[in-house]
């Protein structure tokens, strides 16, 4: 085995009786035994339910090594790298506590039927790429050992000692299906794990009246194997239009190049029409040069005698204004300045002083009068002393006072024998226990008085009084009170309590209480006497009071009289200092009015002058104004000459005057021309020849002609200074390009033949690709008819032979798409007989939910027969029966058995954990995958079960890889159906 060739199908005929993972999801690296041409139904015990037992991994793992092309083994099949264990997705603390593996291996066993020569495959699964890598070797080579630990170890070293598949390299994914299987179809799927690639459509998810006919080609095209084949028909379909759009491009290129070498060719002949253009400009601009020279002579020979005229009256200008100057210096004397600003300054200083002379005046003014109003209240108030002084007024406040608080003092203890009176009062008429009653509420004890509590008679009450017994402060209380009652009479001494525990004296009476009406007749005398005692107390106070008031206004009048003194004294400051300012301002008046005349003379004087002084500079300004008109319109007549330029026009001329003004006369009609008809004529001549070498704004001109365009426009002087820069460049730029320009025409001609051949041959190949892809599509459609009609045959047999009238497909030829990225979509619309004698009715009609679950079992089925090429398959469906009625179930299942045994159909399906009591009793082997906590990195031993016939050969299958295998390893938990003792089955529970 040293070559690809050499290795095609390398297992045959045999077929999948055992597969072992390692590092794939949390999957036990346990050998599970699996008994081919039966259902083996796959279920889960998780930490919580099925979820997370890694059944659908299982099942996926078990479709990459039989080679299912949903993988995309064509592409590197990196999909599978998805099943790696990955401890980020580990839940529990295992995610933190594990590696994520960057290699694994599913291993499977290989048994040919009716001979002992097993054949075992390795899939040896990658993180980077390669993402699979095969190898295989004959017999029974698993990774054994004690513990998980283990058989990952042993898993690298088996993988190291096998013999690589193709020489010195392994086979990949790419080459896997033909390789292993020699390009057979040995498995088909719906799978809805998330690290498939792609998902086909299950018609089993849901119910198949609700499945759209699109759809269920889908999944039947992926059953069959049409997928590719569609496909490449797409391919098909995309290359005929990427040759169709190259002829097209290249029709549209030729056109183009046509357009733009018919440009070029235009381009071409403007400049040869520029070239004349630009001849013509220059000529007029000869023309211009000739005119401009010629009329600027002349003009310069009269501009020279009309600046001797403006020379001559500009001398006897300056000769007037000199003499004006000489008498404007001798009015411009500064004496009377100088006097007229020291005058002006000792008014200012005499004015100011005489403000301020007259502003103290009123404020004193004002204090006097302010004095003067408040002396007569100060009068009324000083007659309140009677002649006292003030620290005699302040001892009489303090003698009234002292008498007021004595006289309070007295108030508040009449007050407080009023209050003990009124309360005494209070007491005699309450009762003899009013105060016991009190003291016993205050505390919280409920009591009442005896003699109220007894209906007594009066005599009976007096001879019990006369007795001396203390009745009267005896108060009745309950017997559970009369701790409480004791503690709060504590301070009452000789009260009587009485409770049914019987009577309690607290204290002793000193003497036997009196009678009620003289204690309560001494009560309201002494409250009488308290009253009036409190009543005389009260007008004391107010005696007092009125005492304290008189003097204070005694002591009040007192100190006004001080004050009224110093009033005085400031009055009489006050109307010495207004004298004193009175006469200061009568002095100070007549100096000011001096002043003023003295002032108003001399700026009389002053502007007298200022007038001479302005007349006399307006006649010199009338004097200077004529010598600068003489002088501007001498240096006007100079910078006329001047702006002539006939040095530089002579030099543009490159002759004399004379020789323009004979050139100008050697011509017929343009003779006549003025300097700018010359020049529009030009710059027309110039603007045709620009637009003839450059149409576009966008153009490329030569960086030194577009600076020297962006220089001269906006103004008419810039233009003719750079005319000849201009046209200079252009010329230059045009006898540059004239050669470039024959040698393109000579270009264009060839690629035009050159395109045109180009375009035939695209056109050709796009006519070839068309024929070719119309092939290939009838091609196929004869191929999809055929795999449809077989699959409906399929159908038909399956119906009939399991209780049905016969079914069929209906499957109409669609049209081909024109997107050549839309996938070339056929619908598929299952029929089946109702009754016998019937005709076929629609899958989407009304029908109970048995017969539509039996018929998608049938379906699937048909499909996967079809596409067996009369080989061993293996159908592999993830959540078996999900979507089958409760009632029909078991029946469903059987059936897949039932088929599967039939036609030797290995069907593997994974259950959920609603599914298992109806799939466990209906299949030929059971596996349960378990794992019963986060925290476990693998998964505990499945559970194994084979049911019926198949016991014996799982028992089989299961020695013989243990026996054939390099080493012992613990066997997983087998359980042999009817052979040995088996767990109940869930229906038995």
């Amino acid at each position: 085995m040293t070559t690809a060739d050499q290795t095609d199908n390398v297992v045959g005929d045999r077929v999948l009786v055992a597969v072992q993972a390692v590092n794939v999801s949390r999957l036990s690296t346990h050998v599970v035994p699996l008994v081919p041409g039966t259902l083996v139904v796959v279920a889960g015990a998780g930490p919580k339910d099925s979820n997370g037992a890694g059944k659908s991994s299982f099942i996926a793992s078990i479709t990459a090594l039989l080679g299912d092309e949903q993988w995309r083994f064509a592409s590197g099949a990196k999909a599978v790298s998805e099943l790696l264990f990955n401890a980020e997705l580990a839940a529990g603390a295992g995610g933190k506590q594990w590696a994520s593996a960057s290699h694994g291996y599913i291993v499977g066993v290989f048994g040919a039927t009716g001979r002992l020569d097993p054949m075992t495959v390795w899939l040896r699964i990658n993180q980077e790429a390669p993402h699979l890598e095969i190898r295989w070797t004959p017999g029974v080579h698993v990774a054994s050992g004690d513990s998980e630990a283990e058989r990952v170890a042993r898993a690298d070293e088996r993988w190291a000692v096998l013999p690589r598949s193709a020489g010195k390299r392994d086979v990949v994914a790419r080459d896997l299906t033909r390789v292993l299987y020699g390009g057979r179809v040995r498995c088909v799927s719906f799978l809805s794990t998330s690290v498939r690639t792609k998902v086909a459509t299950n018609l089993l998810s849901q119910p198949l009246n609700e499945i759209a006919p699109e759809r269920v080609f889908e999944a039947i095209a992926a059953l069959t194997g049409l997928d590719s084949e569609l496909d490449q028909e797409r391919e098909a379909r995309r290359d005929e239009y990427a040759k169709r759009v190259g002829a097209a491009r290249a029709a549209e290129h030729l056109r183009e190049f046509e357009a733009e070498s018919g440009a070029l060719l235009d381009t071409f002949d403007r400049r040869d029409r520029a070239r004349v253009r630009l001849a013509d400009a220059l000529r007029c601009w000869r023309g211009r040069l000739a005119r401009r020279l010629a009329d600027a002579a002349g003009r310069d020979e009269r501009l020279a005698e009309e600046g001797e005229r403006f020379q001559a009256a500009a001398e006897t200008a300056a000769e007037a204004v000199a003499a004006v100057k000489a008498e404007v210096a001798q009015l411009k004397d500064d004496t009377l300045d100088r006097a007229l600003a020291e005058a002006r300054g000792s008014l200012t200083s005499l004015q100011a002083r005489a403000a301020r002379l007259d502003a103290d005046r009123a404020v004193a003014e004002n204090s006097a009068d302010e004095l003067r109003g408040a002396i007569p209240a100060l009068e009324e108030v000083r007659r309140f002393a009677d002649g006292r002084d003030v620290p005699g007024a302040e001892r009489e406040v303090a003698a009234a006072r002292s008498r007021l608080d004595a006289a309070l003092k007295a108030l508040g203890v009449a007050d407080r024998e009023v209050e003990d009176a009124a309360a005494a009062l209070d007491d005699a008429e309450g009762g003899p226990a009013a105060g016991q009653l009190r003291a016993l509420a205050e505390a919280g004890v409920h009591a009442s008085g005896l003699l109220d509590a007894l209906d007594v008679a009066e005599q009976a009450r007096g001879a019990v009084q006369a007795r001396g017994w203390p009745q009267e402060h005896a108060v009745v209380v309950d017997a559970a009170d009369l701790a409480a009652a004791s503690a709060a009479l504590a301070g009452l001494p000789g009260s009587v309590l009485v409770s049914a525990a019987g009577v309690s004296v607290t204290g002793a009476f000193d003497a036997v209480p009196t009678g009620r009406e003289a204690r309560v007749k001494a009560a309201e005398q002494r409250l009488h006497r308290a009253r009036d005692a409190q009543e005389e107390a009260a007008v004391g106070v107010r005696a007092a009071e009125e005492q304290l008031a008189e003097a204070g206004r005694r002591l009040e009048g007192a100190r006004a009289a001080v004050r009224l003194g110093e009033l005085e004294t400031r009055l009489a400051e006050r109307r010495q200092r207004l004298a004193e300012l009175t006469r200061a301002l009568t002095e100070i008046t007549p100096k000011v009015a001096e002043a003023e005349r003295r002032v108003g003379s001399l700026d009389f004087r002053a502007r007298t002058r200022d007038m001479s002084i302005e007349r006399l500079d307006g006649r010199r300004a009338r004097c200077e104004g004529e010598r600068a008109q003489a002088v501007a319109g001498a240096a006007r007549v100079a910078a006329e000459r001047e702006a002539l330029a006939l040095p530089t026009l002579i030099s543009e001329w490159g002759d004399s005057a004379g020789s323009a003004k004979e050139w100008l006369e050697a011509l017929g009609d343009e003779r006549t021309l003025t300097a700018e008809e010359w020049w529009r004529a030009a710059e027309r001549h110039f603007d045709h020849a620009l637009r003839d070498t450059f149409p576009g704004e966008d153009d490329e001109m030569p960086e030194e002609l577009a600076f020297l365009l962006s220089e001269r426009t906006g103004r008419t002087s810039r233009e003719q200074a750079t005319f000849s820069a201009v046209c200079s460049v252009l010329a230059a730029y045009l006898r540059a390009q004239e050669e470039y320009e024959r040698h393109q025409r000579r270009q264009i001609e060839a690629q035009l033949v050159t395109r045109r051949r180009d375009l035939a041959v695209a056109e050709t190949g796009a006519e070839d690709a068309a024929q070719s892809t119309a092939v290939h599509r009838a091609t196929l459609t004869a191929a999809i008819k055929a795999r449809l009609t077989r699959v409906a045959e399929e159908f038909d047999r399956l119906d009939l032979a399991y209780g049905g009238y016969g079914a069929t497909l209906d499957f109409p030829v669609p049209p081909a798409p024109a997107d050549p990225e839309q996938r070339w979509s056929w619908k598929v619309v299952p029929k089946w007989r109702r009754g016998e004698g019937q005709g076929f009715v629609p899958y989407n009609r009304r029908a109970n939910t048995a017969l539509m679950d039996e018929k998608a079992v049938k379906l699937v089925c048909s499909a996967a027969i079809a596409s067996s090429g009369g080989g061993h398959l293996c159908l592999v469906l993830d959540e078996l029966g999900r979507n089958l009625g409760k009632e029909h179930r078991r029946e469903a299942v059987a059936l897949f058995r039932r088929i599967g045994e039939t036609y030797g159909i290995t069907v593997i399906g994974a259950l959920q954990d609603d599914m298992e009591p109806y799939a466990i009793d209906a299949c030929g082997q059971y596996v349960k995958l378990r794992r019963s906590s986060d925290a476990m990195p693998y998964n505990e031993p499945p559970v194994i079960i084979g049911h019926d016939v198949h016991a014996e050969r799982v028992r089989t299958l299961a020695a013989f890889i243990d026996r054939r295998g390099a080493a012992a390893e613990p066997e997983p938990e087998l359980r042999r159906g009817a052979a040995q003792e088996p767990e109940p089955e869930p229906d038995d529970e």
